[in-house]
């Protein structure tokens, strides 16, 4: 028989700084090696081997081996989903120089949730797809006097987003590989409510096949040790162009 859920284990497991920034740094769906892992958690080799350790045995990391090296991932979306939700609730961590500040406000500028884009900039690709008509269910804000099941930093549940055939036509002629994900076991349309900007971004199958694109374009790029991403000029340019995101 199962009692109730064990909060306070995977709570200490999270709580530990090290172990949360090895966390933070596979929440964009990537598989990291244990060194890349250490540098980014600023810990030792050592150090980052019994982090990865416990949280491996903890069932929010799983381990691939790939020849000689064993490579990080975290378990699930689930996990990424609760460290957003963690996010919204947990203080603000002092900002001990300039670098760190920089580092913070790019988070919430543009950034993934897992394997979607996220902050101002996954809001904006929201607006943008449902300006241009390419989205329809919803306006993309989350308003809490009238949410019946969304929470904040949390997998929206309340409204159902469609794809049109026009969007599905434009995301098509931008290289997007739409009918897999319509046709795939994952949901192709979700939507989160952002833990920054308090709205909504995509998620999905579509939500990740599209993110996938625009850096394969190299419209967005990924910034080094970090979930923050950058716009390009050329993908600021493109994606007002093609999808109608305004992006400042």
């Amino acid at each position: 028989m199962s009692g109730d859920t064990d909060l306070a284990r995977v709570g200490a497991l999270i709580g530990d700084p090290g172990r949360a920034r090895v966390l933070r740094a596979l929440a964009d769906g990537r598989e990291l090696e244990a060194s890349v892992l250490a540098d980014e958690a600023r810990v030792a080799p050592s150090t980052a081997s019994v982090h990865l350790a416990k949280l491996v045995d903890g069932g929010l990391v799983v381990a691939e081996r790939h020849g000689r090296h064993r490579d990080f991932r975290l378990a699930a979306p689930e996990v990424a989903r609760a460290l957003e939700a963690l996010a919204a609730i947990a203080p603000a961590a002092p900002v001990r120089s300039l670098r760190e500040g920089t580092r913070a406000h790019a988070v919430r500028a543009a950034r993934t949730c897992y394997d979607h884009l996220a902050g101002r900039l996954g809001v904006a690709l929201m607006a943008g797809l449902l300006d241009q008509r390419l989205l329809t269910g919803g306006d993309g804000h989350h308003e809490p006097a009238r949410a019946w099941r969304d929470r904040p930093s949390a997998m929206g549940r309340d409204l159902d987003y469609r794809l049109t055939e026009p969007g599905a036509r434009r995301l098509r002629d931008l290289g997007v590989d739409v009918d897999r994900a319509l046709a795939g076991p994952r949901t192709p349309i979700r939507y989160c409510v952002d833990w920054s900007e308090q709205d909504h971004h995509l998620s999905g199958a579509v939500g990740a096949a599209l993110a996938a694109r625009i850096f394969e374009l190299g419209w967005v790029v990924r910034l080094p040790r970090t979930r923050a991403v950058r716009v390009t000029d050329e993908g600021r340019e493109r994606l007002a162009e093609h999808l109608g995101v305004a992006f400042a």
